[in-house]
């Protein structure tokens, strides 16, 4: 049991709820747009969807224990990884092979989807895959990629992707339904920043809290919360989304306090851990109360 434990550490075990809500998103599009989905297709993509946020977790936590930064960060349970490469570094090259293992499944997935429904799956999957392994390497030097990239794997990648898996085609629903993951992910990812800019720093990361700063960084994350809740409006008043999809606003009740410890402590990383705490409940809570909407579908 102890070595299935050290095993699971790397897939981050505990993050991986976001993947299912994010799915369920894009399921949700595509009831609302075609009043049926495959039920055995539907749990493919969960498969495919998992398989790849465990793969780039697993990447993340094998490059960062390479490079020294995991030896250098002070952990939080939202950020500085999983701690099992420092306590057991003989397990660095298991974590590499279930983030290459993973990440196979995941073009697996892909490639059979693609088969069904058509080639038009190729540019987000190519995308996706990509994103899941140079993350980390490449796309942590670059403020703008660092903040953007994490929404738009969970976001159009991973939404959209589901919807065009289920249904063979695109349409604005689940684009406009995408945006809502892409702008709490980014946001996500972006308060998880705060505490390791120090260590971020030595080991060449630059992103958007290392080259604005924490206080300014908040205003960036105040304004995704903003443009959230507007998708969410803006896709209801123009029929992209049923009404019932306006539940997804009851987060507001949080995302609101949430906002406000951000700039409060954002040099106190201590008292900062409880509002990335309730971010990760906003990031879960939101698509699915949204999903819940479109399967109501009034």
């Amino acid at each position: 049991m102890e070595k299935i434990k050290q095993l699971l550490g790397p897939m981050r075990v505990p993050f991986l709820i976001l993947t299912p809500a994010c799915v369920l998103l894009g399921v949700g599009t595509a009831m609302w747009v075609h009043n049926q989905v495959n039920i055995f297709q539907a749990i493919l993509v969960l498969i495919g969807a998992v398989s790849a946020h465990i793969s780039v977790n697993a990447f993340n936590e094998y490059f960062d224990f390479q490079s020294g930064l995991d030896l250098k960060t002070e952990r939080t349970p939202f950020s500085g990884g999983s701690g099992t490469l420092p306590e057991k570094p003989g397990l660095a090259p298991s974590a590499l092979n279930i983030a290459i293992t993973t990440f196979v499944l995941t073009a697996l997935v892909g490639m059979y989807f693609m088969y069904v429904q058509g080639l038009a799956l190729l540019p987000l999957g190519i995308l996706g895959l990509i994103i899941i392994y140079v993350y980390t390497k490449w796309i942590t030097q670059y403020p703008l990629l660092c903040l953007l990239a994490p929404g738009l794997g969970f976001g159009p990648l991973m939404v959209m992707g589901t919807h065009f898996s289920l249904t063979g085609a695109y349409s604005w629903t689940p684009l406009i339904a995408s945006l809502i993951p892409f702008f709490l992910v980014s946001n996500l990812l972006l308060l998880n920043q705060f505490p390791d800019i120090e260590p971020d720093k030595k080991v060449g990361r630059k992103h958007l809290p290392i080259a604005a700063g924490r206080k300014n960084s908040v205003y960036i994350f105040g304004l995704f919360f903003v443009l959230t809740y507007l998708v969410i409006i803006v896709g209801v008043y123009f029929a992209y989304l049923p009404t019932a999809s306006l539940i997804g606003l009851l987060t507001i009740v949080i995302a609101i306090p949430t906002t406000m410890g951000a700039f409060r402590y954002a040099e106190d990383i201590k008292k900062l851990v409880p509002y990335m705490g309730l971010n990760v409940v906003i990031n879960i809570i939101t698509p699915i109360l949204v999903a819940t909407g479109l399967f109501i579908g009034w």
